[in-house]
């Protein structure tokens, strides 16, 4: 008898918030709270704007600092009210900050993956450092950006660098199931075909960039009306799908030359797979220079960076002091900021940064 007057009553809830869902949709836009952490411009320079976000409880540990990929905005580390790692962070009392590249236009064709790795990041990390009184910085970096932090802090051992947490960062790119089919055509050409076009192009272009995200989680860019429709009733799910689409929306182009760097040397050759990466002629970056600690996290569900991608560099930091490697579910977004990312990755930072 209960169960049958209990199972009317959870359809009728589930119909009601359905209904409210989809007015909150048509009428106010949407339903995540998409309002940014308060934050603060504390360093400015080429292509680097670094903020501290305001504290919201007592500070109990060094600054961690985060740093996104190129062609991403910011707001992957602060997703939305509700599912941010940047509110996580604060809220337990962590000093962070941010690095933010602003827009890249056709003026900027000609920044190679050098003036990250010597000039964006290294300026950073010490405004950071200054601005924190001195402490050595943590690094929690996600996708690509893993990967410029791994070397920056292989080619310059001066930093004030107190770890680094690389979060879906690719290191064998010939492990990636998606670039497969592509890996002979590039053979073939050389890698011309998209070198040349992006050099024309001044870069990889902000459509090029968006449509590339989209189609790395193909199913669930297809599926999507269906999707909304069978969980019109969960308000969290649908703040979460806003949230990444409006997050899509602001990627931004990729500078030519970085592009190319990053196509030929990471992608074709695959360089990083055997530790090194060739930037230019006598002046090769080895990953067994890092000698900090180091926290790998990889995505179960990551098209973009599979495990064995991501996982890959563990064997190849002989320098570092302590390597540890942690699997969460959730894909190549999901993973930095999925909604059970805050028992999983963000756990697995936390746990991380008290220890080092």
């Amino acid at each position: 008898m209960t169960l049958a007057l209990v199972a009317p009553q959870t359809d009728t809830n589930r119909f009601s918030d359905a209904v409210a869902n989809a007015g909150s949709i048509l009428l106010y836009h949407g339903v995540a709270d998409l309002r940014r952490s308060p934050r603060t411009l504390i360093d400015l320079g080429p292509q680097r704007a670094v903020y501290r976000y305001q504290p919201t409880a007592e500070v109990r540990s060094g600054p961690v600092l985060l740093v996104p990929p190129l062609a991403v905005a910011d707001t992957c580390f602060d997703l939305r009210r509700g599912c941010s790692l940047v509110s996580h962070l604060v809220d337990g009392g962590r000093a962070t900050y941010v690095v933010d590249y602003g827009r890249i236009s056709f003026d900027d064709r000609r920044l190679g993956m050098e003036h990250w790795i010597d000039d964006v990041l290294p300026a950073a990390i010490r405004a950071v450092s200054a601005d924190a009184g001195g402490q050595p910085v943590h690094l929690v970096s996600w996708s690509l950006g893993g990967v410029f932090c791994l070397l920056t802090a292989a080619e310059h051992a001066d930093l004030p660098i107190a770890s680094i947490t690389p979060i879906a960062s690719p290191v064998d790119f010939h492990a990636v199931p998606m670039a497969a089919p592509l890996l002979p055509v590039a053979k073939l050409t050389g890698g011309a075909i998209l070198t040349q076009l992006t050099r024309l192009l001044g870069g990889a272009p902000k459509p090029m960039v968006q449509r590339a995200f989209q189609l790395s989680s193909v199913t669930r860019y297809l599926t999507k009306p269906l999707t909304l429709a069978t969980n019109l009733h969960d308000r969290d799910f649908l703040a979460q799908m806003e949230a990444v689409d409006e997050f899509t929306r602001n990627m931004t182009a990729y500078p030519a030359r970085t592009f190319g760097q990053s196509y030929q040397r990471l992608f074709r050759h695959n360089d990083l797979a055997d530790g090194t990466l060739v930037l230019s002629a006598g002046r090769i970056i080895r990953l067994a220079d890092v000698t900090v600690p180091v926290l790998v996290v990889a995505g179960k569900g990551d098209t973009i960076a599979p495990l064995a991608s991501v996982n890959r560099v563990v064997d190849l930091l002989t320098g570092s002091p302590r390597v540890r490697s942690r699997v969460a579910p959730g894909g190549h977004l999901g993973v930095l900021t999925g909604r059970a990312a805050q028992t999983s990755t963000w756990a697995y930072l936390d746990e991380f940064l008290d220890e080092v």
